[in-house]
């Protein structure tokens, strides 16, 4: 079973409906032309992550944004 996880950071209020359902199509398509299994068994998560809940070199990318980094 084809399991993909797609990780974005969550700006400017995150991905639309529209943009989430391009992604889940386009990645199990590339899954199954390359895997050749079928689209009924592939698995795909999005998730969206806040930029306060990861870091860069000692500090949390909110913080280097906001330094202009």
């Amino acid at each position: 079973m084809p399991f993909v996880n797609i990780k974005l950071t969550r700006e400017g209020g995150g991905l639309t409906t529209e943009q989430k359902d391009t992604l889940i199509a386009g990645a199990t398509k590339l899954l199954v032309d390359v895997l050749g299994r079928g689209e009924a068994t592939t698995v795909v998560i999005i998730e969206e992550v806040d930029t306060d809940n990861y870091g860069i070199a000692g500090e949390s990318v909110t913080q280097r944004r906001k330094k202009g980094k």
